[in-house]
Order: structure tokens, then C-alpha cells, then sequence
């Protein structure tokens, strides 16, 4: 987790150097909030129609009946505006990259299938596109929906069992579908 705290360090870091932008947009993904995952992200005006957003998550959780779901995650993503920043149509590149800690949970979508039996150790990267649309509130709140398409490459080692099983292999998944999903609320910094 001490890559986790980097990478955090390093995205303030550009939030910090990028708070002389003329627009800065905190935000937070409310379906990220529903899964328990701690979620924050910060868009910075770049020009009149090209942002970046630069979004950390983090799940440090295990829940009862030896459930885990431990992962952090960074995604980085550059926006193109159709018509002006933080509103209406935009069209993202984004990256991904985290670790995560996986046992005793279903997933959608066929993602990791024998979790329910076996636990996950690992990390994973990618690369994606992404549509959202961005509606004003107000004068500083907004709501944004967006859903990103991509690659996700991941390396992990499995487990006997969700909690305190015997090494069973390493692995890799390569995975084609959706890389991100989000409704956000939006709080713009002018």
C-alpha cells in the first residue's frame, strides 16, 4: 500500500502546481461511495475545451462472513469538451492502475469467476475511452454521469481460500468491457 500513498501524494502533488488553473472541479462518484470504496477526484481546466481529471480510490474493507474486497486504484483521464468545460458532451482517454485483495465475493460480468471459492492477490493496468455528459446546478455544484469502454490487463496469485488459504498459482486475466463507471457530484473551485 506504500505505492497507494505515492501515487496519492503525486496526484495532490499536480492538483497543488495546477490551483493557478482557471477552473479546478473536486469531485466525488457516488456508485463508488455505494460499494463502500473512499473515492476522490480532482478536473483541472487545461484550455477553453481540454481538461484532466485525476481520480484515487481506495477500499481498505473486509466484511463479515470473510468477504474481501481490498483494492486501490488511479485513473487518470484527459476530456475533450464538445463545447465548453465542466459542461455538457465530453469524450475521455483514460489510464488505470491499482492492487487489490479478492475472496469470497461474485462478481459481475464473469470478472475473477471463482472468487467465491478462491482469493486474489494482485494488480492490474489499463486503458480506455470514455462519453459523459455534465449538467450544472448551480453556479459552483454540477452532476456528471460517464461510462468508460477498455483494456484491463491483470497479474495476481491465487489462494486456497478467502481468508487463510495455501498459495494455489500465478496468474494473468485479460479483460474487454467496461473500465469505468460513474455519477458524480461536482463541487467547481473558481
Amino acid at each position: 500500500m506504500k505505492s497507494m500513498k505515492k501515487s496519492l501524494c503525486i496526484i495532490f502533488l499536480f492538483i497543488g502546481i495546477s490551483l493557478s488553473a482557471q477552473n479546478v472541479a473536486i469531485k466525488t462518484n457516488l456508485l463508488y461511495d455505494a460499494t463502500t470504496t473512499f473515492n476522490l477526484s480532482a478536473e483541472i481546466g487545461l484550455t477553453p475545451q481540454w481538461t484532466l481529471d485525476l481520480s484515487a480510490n481506495y477500499n481498505p474493507f473486509s466484511f463479515s462472513d470473510d468477504k474481501k474486497w481490498k483494492h486501490w486504484m488511479a485513473q487518470p483521464e484527459a476530456r475533450y469538451w464538445l463545447c465548453e468545460r465542466f459542461n455538457g458532451h465530453f469524450l475521455g482517454f483514460h489510464l488505470l492502475g491499482g492492487q487489490y485483495n479478492v475472496g469470497n465475493m461474485k462478481f459481475p460480468l464473469g470478472i475473477l469467476p471463482s472468487t467465491k471459492d478462491y482469493r486474489y492477490e494482485g494488480y492490474y493496468y489499463g486503458v480506455g475511452l470514455a462519453y459523459g455528459y455534465q449538467w450544472l446546478l448551480s453556479n459552483r455544484w454540477s452532476l456528471e454521469a460517464s461510462l468508460g469502454l477498455g483494456y484491463v490487463r491483470a497479474h495476481y496469485d491465487k489462494y486456497d481460500c478467502p481468508k487463510c488459504g495455501e498459495w494455489k498459482e500465478k496468474g494473468n486475466k485479460n479483460y474487454l468491457g467496461a473500465t469505468k463507471a460513474a455519477i458524480s457530484l461536482i463541487y467547481v473551485i473558481k
